[in-house]
């Protein structure tokens, strides 16, 4: 017993003593190894690291991630790789690595197997030329054999825990955007071998994914139990194991993901077999979940997903989507209803290759239901492509949306009424082809009531009877019949009566009348805090065909009525503000839609027009028609920067390349975006336009919108106290960039208030500065505006003279420098006045003619090429008595700040221009002083060029003859 105890006590001693070693080695062991580990640490992250790393402390401890020995980093920020170096692509509050004990120990080696982060925001990026933000290690191959003896910091991971993460992966690319909040991610394996296995552990508390801003999941949880095998060499990754939870829908993923240099080559499909009907409803939006707790739904589903293929934007390839979703046996059933939804059953294909619409298939074998005896729907609908649509339907019910809505339970609509439709059509639908399908149905409402919470009062009395037939596939026989369409609302009746035929030229009879609260009918339907407000009132009587009007058989139409508007809010996709219809009294006689009165405001700038828009009614029936008309447009105020597409403004409806635009360019303005649709002319009459500081007073002339090109012609207008004429054409190629001509007259305007004023004339005409008096200009111009929509100088082209009428030029440096060369200090103020100076502009260089002037008894004649960039190649002949014929040559090179002066030499140092892409809207090369070059090296170029020009000629006969 004695020797068992003292067993036992040996036993505890040398645990007591390993426990106590242990710990002392925690401690120690990050006192000895601190500088090492920390410096290795940190030049591997400086090495293979593109993106600027920042962060405030370090610490080397057992106890953070015990038992692990990490390096933690405290206030971690990595920046992206260009051109992304300022923005932010990953921030954490802790960012740590576990280090290998044996080989710190044993070998002095900092192996790194474990990262560790913690309360982290990571934004990846991918704009829409495909660069991406995240191409921040560097790695290096080198042909030199490995240096086994290094001691280098490596990487072999292990493991990787990532806790209370929000990631947002925007790629604009493919118009895909997925944000993951509340993200903890463990991955087991070895990581460090070429090819693993990785055990993931993944919890989401809230994702949203979208795809061309259309949102196909919003705030879900999301569980993941994976195990991917993964290739590092060919950086492929196979899903072996996938098991996913959408709130309580179980998902279960296989196939494969390969990263290529140009994008992704995919093969993923997805399942959730044998789940309810609750289930799937679970990854409806939120807004629907609490709809779905109070209501009986009993019932199965069956859902599969794939995406096959490659998806590469360089070369325009895409995967191609398909999804099954099947509900068998349904029913929904609230406790107020009556009776429940019964035998709800749908069968929905979709079919989307290559990610085109155009080619998008849907395929809804069934969806039918009941609601007890003669209160039934069913439908089968089977389409293809977009523009030009398959189409194979037949839809039939008859239902009571009181039932309905009861059925559901829905709280926050209460609709009535007895719906009966009856519609079969097959057939291609195509409107650039005049292609319908075969149709024969009808849909009618009788004694309908729509009321929401939103809003005290209903929409009541509705009844619709409409009725379609098509009897040969094409526009010429389809009929539309709408009578009639009536409902009140606030006391106030609208009714419409419809009756169109033969759609390839439409014959119209066309009856509306009532008054319409817009601000109040929105709010039955939209969300309380919304401010829309104004007032329609309509009597209109159209009738007529589509013909009369575009063949001018004016006589034969019977348009007339009134339509008036009032406090109405209108958007467009390409302006970042709305504009406000003040007042808007339309008259409608035949072919024309006059304006009588019509008051807007767009930000501060406002517009009263006066005048006609011509044939509406065929611009609304046509897809692509184009709005004639002719105004006279008057206001007091015009500023041109609020309607540069990227400014800041209320709108949030913009189109999907300007959002884009704006979100790659945040500080940039964006260029004025002009609709395609417009043929108007106007007669302007505008007292102040402003554009980026500049002001253009009493504004008078002939301006035209024509297919997305803005022409002023005749226009006339004051700037820094002359009245200038102009005749311009702007067209925008995007929401960043826009061309422009101007033909350009003005007589008589201040130099120095023109350079002071004007950014323009400081940048092209830097010698201006010096010049006192008055000038007059005629010059023509071409180029092309930056998304900033400041022009583009190696874009310009043209020129034009400029007659200095009544100048002053002092110590102007270029005259100054030719002046001390020659021992003649009256270069510092030389007569100028009348002379012409004609010059032309390419490439960011402007081309001097010659031109004369005097200076004391001389007679200097100046040509030449100078540069935006003040680069100076000028030959100056400095003519003397009689009359300037007896004169000796000058050269000056340098610059206009630094101007170098060789007398008695007429060889200069030419300048090599810029290069500008028209496409890409780039300065691909600056323009730059050219080269000196001896004898020896021209002859040796030239003989160069020579032997390659005989070479291709050899080629080209070669290739003749073997041919």
């Amino acid at each position: 017993m004695h020797k068992f105890k003292n067993i036992i006590l040996k036993i505890l001693k040398w645990i007591g003593i390993s426990i106590a070693s242990i710990l002392f080695l925690m401690f120690i062991i990050p006192i000895l190894f601190p500088g090492k580990v920390s410096e290795q640490v940190k030049l591997f992250a400086n090495k293979h690291l593109a993106g600027e790393l920042d962060y405030r402390k370090t610490h080397l401890t057992f106890f953070r991630h015990f038992p692990s020995l990490t390096v933690s980093v405290d206030d971690f920020l990595l920046k992206g790789s260009k051109p992304f170096q300022n923005d932010t692509l990953l921030a954490a509050k802790e960012v740590a690595v576990g280090i290998n004990l044996k080989n710190l120990i044993f070998d002095g080696e900092v192996k790194i197997d474990e990262i560790y982060v913690t309360d982290a925001y990571a934004n990846v990026f991918v704009n829409t030329k495909g660069e991406a933000n995240y191409n921040v290690y560097v790695s290096k191959p080198s042909d030199k054999p490995k240096d086994t003896t290094s001691t280098g910091a490596s990487i072999k991971l292990d493991l990787i825990k990532l806790r209370n993460w929000n990631i947002k992966y925007n790629d604009h690319a493919a118009r895909v955007l997925v944000d993951a909040k509340g993200l903890n991610y463990t991955g087991k394996g070895g990581l460090s071998k070429d090819i693993f296995d990785l055990e993931t552990d993944l919890d989401i508390d809230k994702l949203d994914f979208s795809l061309n801003r259309i949102y196909y999941a919003k705030q879900k949880t999301l569980h993941a139990d994976l195990i991917t095998r993964i290739n590092t060499n060919a950086l492929t990754f196979v899903l072996r194991k996938n098991e996913l939870r959408i709130n309580d829908l179980p998902l279960k993923f296989t196939g494969f993901v390969s990263i290529l240099k140009d994008g992704y080559n995919l093969d993923i499909n997805a399942a959730s077999k044998k789940t309810t009907i609750r289930d799937m409803i679970s990854v409806l939006p939120p807004q629907y979940l609490d709809w779905a707790k109070d209501t009986k739904i009993e019932g199965d589903s069956d859902f599969f997903f794939s995406l096959k293929g490659r998806f590469s934007e360089p070369q325009n390839q895409k995967p191609r989507l398909k999804a099954r979703l099947m509900v068998k046996d349904g029913f929904v059933s609230n406790g107020k209803a009556p009776v429940p939804m019964n035998n709800f059953n749908m069968d929905l294909n979709v079919d989307l290759p290559d990610l085109n619409t155009e080619q998008l298939g849907l395929d809804l074998k069934n969806l039918s239901f009941d609601l007890g005896p003669n209160n039934n729907f069913k439908a089968v609908v089977k389409t293809k492509g977009l523009d030009e649509m398959q189409i194979n339907a037949n839809v039939k019910g008859a239902v009571n949306l009181q039932t309905l809505t009861q059925a559901l339970g829905l709280k926050d609509i209460d609709a009535r009424g007895l719906m009966d439709t009856n519609i079969k059509s097959n057939g291609i639908f195509s409107l650039d082809k005049k292609l319908f399908p075969k149709t024969n149905g009808y849909l009618n409402l009788k004694n309908g009531w729509l009321k929401t919470k939103y809003y005290p009062n209903p929409i009541q009395n509705i009844n619709i009877v409409a009725n379609i037939i098509n009897t040969d596939g094409t526009f010429k026989s389809l009929g539309v019949k709408l009578d009639p369409f009536k409902f009140d609302f606030e006391g106030n009746p609208v009714f419409v009566n419809a009756d169109l035929q033969n759609f390839e030229d439409v014959l119209y009879k066309v009856r509306a009348k009532g008054t319409l609260n817009v601000g109040r009918i929105y709010k039955v339907f939209a969300k309380k805090g919304l401010d829309v407000s104004g007032l329609i009132m309509a009597d209109l009587s159209l009738n007529g065909r589509q013909s009369y009007a575009t063949t001018g058989q004016y006589s034969r139409l019977d348009n007339r009525g009134n339509l008036i508007l009032k406090n109405i809010k209108a958007t467009t996709e390409y302006l970042p503000k709305s504009f406000y219809i003040k007042e808007g009294n339309f008259e409608f006689e035949n072919e024309k839609m006059w304006f009588r009165k019509f008051f807007a405001n767009y930000g501060k700038s406002d517009f009263a027009l006066n005048g006609y828009l011509l044939n509406t009614i065929n611009y609304f029936i046509e897809r692509k028609g184009t709005l004639h008309g002719k105004f006279k447009l008057k206001s007091r105020y015009i500023l041109i920067d609020e309607f540069m597409a990227l400014k800041d403004g209320d709108n949030s409806k913009k189109s999907i390349e300007v959002d884009y635009a704006k979100v790659e360019n945040q500080k940039s303005s964006g260029v004025v975006i002009i609709p395609k649709n417009l043929d108007v002319s106007l007669e302007a009459d505008a007292k102040n336009v402003e554009f980026k500081g500049l002001n253009l007073n009493n504004l008078f002339g002939l301006a035209s919108v024509n297919k997305g090109e803005v022409f002023l012609k005749n226009t006339s207008f004051d700037v820094v106290g002359s009245r200038m004429k102009i005749d311009a054409r702007y067209q925008d190629e995007s929401p960043l960039t826009a061309n422009y001509d101007v033909a350009l007259n003005v007589l008589d305007f201040d130099v120095q208030r023109a350079y002071n004023e004007i950014d323009m004339v400081r940048e092209m005409a830097t010698a201006a500065k010096n010049v006192k008096g008055i000038v007059s200009l005629d010059y023509k111009l071409k180029g092309d505006f930056d998304k900033n929509m400041t022009p583009i100088y190696p874009s310009l082209e043209g020129g034009g003279v400029v007659n200095l009428r009544d100048v002053e030029v002092k110590n102007l440096k270029m005259l100054s420098a030719v002046g001390d060369n020659i021992g003649a200090k009256a270069f510092n103020d030389p007569d100028m006045k009348g002379v012409n100076i004609e010059t032309h502009i390419k490439n960011n260089l402007i081309h001097v003619d010659k031109f004369t002037f005097k200076v004391s008894i001389l007679r200097p004649t100046i040509s030449g090429t100078t540069s935006f960039n003040g680069l100076l190649d000028l030959r100056v002949r400095v003519g003397i008595l009689p009359g300037g014929l007896i004169g000796f040559p000058i050269v000056v090179t340098g610059t206009h700040e630094k101007p170098q002066v060789k007398i008695f030499s007429k060889k200069g140092q030419g300048i090599v221009d810029a290069l500008y892409n028209e496409k890409s809207n780039k300065v691909i090369r600056e323009e730059r002083r050219a080269e000196k070059k001896t004898k020896r090296q021209q002859r040796k170029e030239k003989a160069a060029q020579e032997q390659k020009a005989k070479n291709a000629e050899k080629q080209i006969n070669k290739d003749l003859k073997e041919k």
